[in-house]
């Protein structure tokens, strides 16, 4: 369980890693009226054709064909390729932030009206995504936290702050995410020390958090991509604190692995995806229904039940137990990514990130 789960997040969040893309969709045959979704292959895709596919069929008469998207930034590509010649290999696609983003510049994404989607007033607002003119882009589909872990043989006491990733005592004892864009380290810092992610919105601002994220480096043991590796290590006491996803180290505690996750006061780091609609489908009515039924409260429960994401709805909406809710998220208001810099100015942060943090 907890594999298929490193394997659903590795695919959800930058794209980072290879993943074997399922060649044949898989087609419900039900009714005339059919939607291409494109989801993450695997374990993701698996989940959503056994728990999610079929009852939005059952309720709407629609049939789904789910396509398995490729990792990263190529289904993007795909996309927009597709869509100049007019084309949809997806009606609707589950798309990372910076991939919303990127698509927004070439008008890649349909509108949604909200007069359509009657369930978007449970939405959390963070979870809207807006052309700059308004128009709405996509709609939250899942989130997921990135949190401070510990192993509880090594850290009796769980840390309350962020702040112990700079304490001295922590000397070669941390494992962090290797990439500027993966890793959410620059907000982290921002929040923790310079009153929020606002203090990122100038190259000076960044820097300045670059600078106090490098007095970081004789603390880490590990730059991880490999997130299995780092949970090995966790698990054992090898590296006994760190940033990883709170699902899986809820999953391996669970499992009696001597680990916890904790959501510091300045609030774990959520990420996210969103539903967005091709420009060149033809089924914008069914993408709307479909949109539409996944912001149900009911809908986003399941979702963190069977799959183990976070709702994009607010909390009081759901039957979520207060031991389900806090599985998969948190009410500590959360960091959330400043997706917008990785789109602007990627190449920057990534040469500063090489020459300041991991170089």
């Amino acid at each position: 369980m907890i594999i298929n789960s490193i394997k659903r997040r590795t695919l959800l969040g930058a794209g980072l890693a290879g993943a074997s893309v399922l060649a044949m969709p898989s087609v419900l045959r039900a009714q005339d009226r059919s939607l291409k979704v494109g989801v993450y292959g695997g374990y993701f895709k698996d989940s959503f054709d056994k728990n999610i596919f079929p009852e939005f069929t059952k309720a709407s008469g629609i049939a789904i064909e789910s396509v398995a998207e490729p990792t990263g930034e190529a289904w993007l590509v795909q996309l927009e390729q597709a869509a100049r010649a007019g084309q949809a290999p997806a009606d609707v696609s589950m798309m990372s932030q910076v991939a919303m983003l990127k698509g927004q510049a070439t008008d890649l994404w349909t509108p949604i009206d909200m007069a359509e989607i009657k369930n978007g007033s449970n939405l959390i607002e963070r979870f809207v995504n807006k052309y700059s003119d308004g128009r709405i882009a996509g709609i939250g589909a899942v989130s997921w936290y990135i949190t401070l872990v510990t192993n509880t043989d090594s850290y009796k006491e769980a840390p309350t702050s962020w702040e112990a990733f700079w304490d001295p005592a922590n000397a070669d004892k941390l494992g962090l995410l290797a990439l500027v864009s993966n890793s959410f380290l620059l907000e982290v810092t921002a929040k923790t020390f310079m009153g929020g992610t606002n203090a990122l919105d100038t190259e000076e601002g960044i820097l300045k958090a670059f600078e106090k994220l490098a007095e970081v480096k004789p603390n880490v043991r590990l730059w991880y991509r490999d997130e299995a590796q780092f949970e090995q290590a966790l698990k054992s006491g090898e590296i006994p604190m760190g940033q990883y996803y709170h699902d899986v180290t809820g999953l391996a505690a669970a499992d009696g692995h001597p680990v916890r996750s904790t959501f510091p006061k300045e609030g774990g780091i959520q990420d996210s995806g969103c539903w967005a609609v091709s420009r060149a489908s033809q089924k914008v009515e069914e993408a709307h229904i479909f949109i539409d039924y996944m912001c149900q409260p009911a809908v986003q429960a399941t979702l963190s039940r069977k799959v183990g994401t976070s709702p994009t709805v607010k909390r009081e909406s759901t039957d979520l137990t207060d031991k389900e809710f806090a599985g998969v998220s948190s009410d500590i208001e959360p960091i959330v990514p400043r997706y917008d810099l990785y789109q602007t100015k990627s190449d920057w942060l990534n040469q500063k990130w090489t020459e300041l943090i991991v170089g």
